[in-house]
């Protein structure tokens, strides 16, 4: 481990850099009339050692597999996260900084992943970067136990507030990381006594030492140190020794120093300064007040010199990846999120006619997968064998750090932060398990992996009112619609095993976020099923050119779709079957292909055990459940609200009926 400073300038040109940081910290969010200057001022210090003299990273190749990562978990404080990727050179201009927060720049409010080079994470909404940090912290270690320090050896660095800490999300992620030994872990906690309402005595009174203690986390409490640049270097290099633990530093500082007339106050939070602070605030810096986005060549210079510091490193370690040999081909295909040539062929087939829940049909999947795609890698939240996500005999532990199988404990929103944390580190695909209903715990994290692409795959079962006894707490109703409205979001919902194989296929050959929802209940293998009809969102299962009415359904509801059509014929009608699991990848083919399989023309009924709002632009008529469920055997509260083939049949009938009178 390279302990060593990277750069050793005077002291002179270090403040100046650091006043540059606060200058373009008021500049930006008071040229965009939007934005929160107050802790990027204070926080200047610690991102200037953080960029100059600890952090590994080559400016030159900001997505270098081997680089430290960065998370800015409070969010609010991007600008300060903009200024050192321009001064770095990461990419950023300094005419992006001066569009702050204005259409089409590639500094938005908040950081985020994709749209500015060197933004690890999207964060913004409190506790999310936190939880994702612990998940590229998994992945870094996982990763490092799979291929060997010399091609992975870095830690993952923080900057959390108040809010941070006081978001529920987080306590879940440092509890889980404090039990997984997460070692190259670094947390700096900005304890600035601030948030927007006034004072954090308002509502926060928590020891936050012996919190993180309690957690298991090595903590080291330096105080008002925020402009000690030596204390600042000595506590993350401290950290970064706590090899058996991740580690917290908590730092007092000062939200919008050295501003005369806001420093400490909430004001500075998230009101720009008006020009007369400013004015005032450069003054006592000794900075032109003339002039805006003031960055002088020799301080520029200075960061361009520190981002590429780390060029040498990445060079050695490149010509390690090319010596890299019978490994390379997994150490390949896990970076590009991807399995080993002809993975897909592993998957099992099934037998039409065999009964099997689709979360059980899934777990054969996973099991079937998990020799020809390495880099698969997670668990659930206390539910491993109910929803199917068993893919290692080993568990992630500080003594095993090359087992698979996470065990998250019942700590759905941290592990949902976790999977997209180790998403958008890469080299792995992350998954995670829990039942349907409580996909309302992850959502915050959900949302983000949708609008970061993060390839992570949420496994969701007990998917109905099927899940019987548990009774309505525990029957989604509205779930699967609510994630169907996530932009970006890839929702699955097969309906027998066979579609689970090619929903499996679906998510690890796709960008971005895949949600399977999967049954509880065993369903029938139908006999016309594939695995590429999951690919196009939706597919008939019986060849009939002029059918009188279509029958959409998706999950366990396609087989009542199957057997009303075999009633409908008996009377005369004829159906077209069609399975629907995928409404986004449904969406993604041109017109005319949508309209082979669901003809505007044609009378279509829908049925899903669920919520029937939306499939009005699919059908005329959505079977569905409107309300809570019950506590009563599965297959009784289906029957009891609609759900089976009676409903079915009569509603197409009519249908039928009316469309002739028409």
């Amino acid at each position: 481990m390279n302990l060593s400073v990277k750069t050793s300038p005077d002291a002179d040109l270090e403040r100046q850099g650091i006043d540059v940081i606060r200058a373009l910290a008021m500049d930006g969010p008071h040229r965009a009339r939007s934005g929160h200057q107050g802790t990027a001022m204070a926080l200047a210090p610690l991102a200037h050692v953080l960029f100059t003299r600890v952090l590994r990273y080559d400016a030159t190749d900001p997505g270098w597999p081997d680089r430290d990562r960065f998370v800015l978990s409070a969010g609010h404080a991007s600008i300060l996260l903009y200024s050192m990727l321009y001064l770095t050179g990461q990419g950023l201009q300094l005419d992006d900084l001066r569009e702050f927060r204005q259409w089409g720049s590639a500094t938005p409010g908040h950081p985020e992943a994709g749209h500015s080079s060197g933004v690890e994470v999207t964060t913004g909404p409190l506790g999310q970067g936190f939880g994702n940090a612990v998940g590229m912290a998994i992945a870094e270690r996982w990763l490092r136990a799979r291929f060997g320090r010399d091609l992975c050896d870095h830690h993952t660095f923080v900057i959390a507030g108040d809010g941070d800490l006081s978001e529920g999300v987080s306590h879940e992620a440092a509890s889980l990381a404090g039990h997984l030994g997460l070692g190259r872990l670094v947390v700096v906690y900005d304890d600035n006594h601030v948030t927007i309402d006034g004072p954090t005595e308002l509502a926060l009174s928590d020891d936050a030492a012996a919190r993180f203690a309690g957690y298991g986390w090595h903590v080291d409490d330096i105080g008002e140190r925020a402009d000690d640049l030596d204390e600042l270097e000595a506590a993350l290099r401290g950290a970064k020794t706590a090899v058996d633990r991740p580690s917290l530093i908590i730092l007092r500082s000062r939200i919008g120093y050295p501003s005369p007339g806001l420093t400490d106050s909430p004001s500075a939070h998230g009101n720009p300064f008006d020009d007369a602070e400013i004015a005032a605030t450069k003054a006592r810096m000794g900075m032109p007040l003339d002039e805006s986005f003031w960055v002088p060549d020799q301080v520029l210079d200075f960061y361009r010199a520190a981002g590429r510091g780390g060029a040498a490193e990445r060079a050695s370690w490149q010509q390690r990846l090319d010596a890299l040999d019978s490994d390379r081909p997994a150490w390949d295909a896990s970076w590009a999120a991807t399995g080993l040539t002809g993975w897909a062929d592993a998957l099992p087939s099934f037998e039409s006619g065999d009964a099997l829940a689709t979360r059980k049909a899934s777990q054969q999947c996973l099991t079937a997968l998990s020799d020809v795609v390495p880099s698969l890698l997670g668990g659930s939240a206390d539910l491993t064998g109910n929803t199917g996500t068993k893919i290692d005999e080993v568990s992630q532990t500080p003594s095993t750090p090359a087992g698979r199988q996470i065990y998250f404990g019942v700590r759905e929103h941290a592990m949902a932060a976790a999977l997209v944390g180790a998403a958008r580190h890469g080299g792995v695909i992350p998954f995670g398990g829990t039942f349907l209903v409580f996909s309302d715990y992850m959502r915050p994290a959900v949302r983000l992996a949708a609008m970061s692409q993060a390839k992570c795959i949420f496994v969701w079962t007990h998917d109905s009112v099927g899940v019987g006894e548990d009774g309505p707490t525990h029957q989604p109703v509205e779930h699967i619609m609510s994630l169907r409205a996530i932009p970006g979001l890839r929702v699955v919902r097969p309906a027998d095993a066979t579609e689970v194989a090619g929903a499996w296929q679906l998510a690890l050959s796709s960008d971005g976020p895949t949600a399977l929802i999967l049954s509880r209940q065993d369903v029938p293998g139908l006999a016309a099923t594939t695995t590429e009809g999951v690919g196009a969102g939706a597919y008939a299962l019986n060849d009939v050119d002029d059918p009188e009415v279509i029958l959409v359904g998706s999950g366990s509801e396609v087989a009542l779709c199957v057997a009303a059509e075999h009633r409908l014929a008996e009377q005369g009608i004829v159906a077209r079957v069609v399975s629907m699991p995928c409404w986004e990848a449904f969406e993604s083919l041109p017109s005319e292909a949508r309209h082979a399989v669901i003809d505007p023309d044609v009378p279509a009924i829908s049925i899903e055990a669920g919520v029937t709002l939306g499939w009005d632009r699919y059908v005329d008529v959505a079977i569905g459940i409107d309300t809570f469920g019950a506590s009563a055997p599965g297959s009784r509260v289906l029957e009891e609200l609609g759900i089976n083939v009676d409903h079915l049949v009569s509603s197409a009938v009519a249908l039928v009926e009316a469309a002739d009178l028409d």
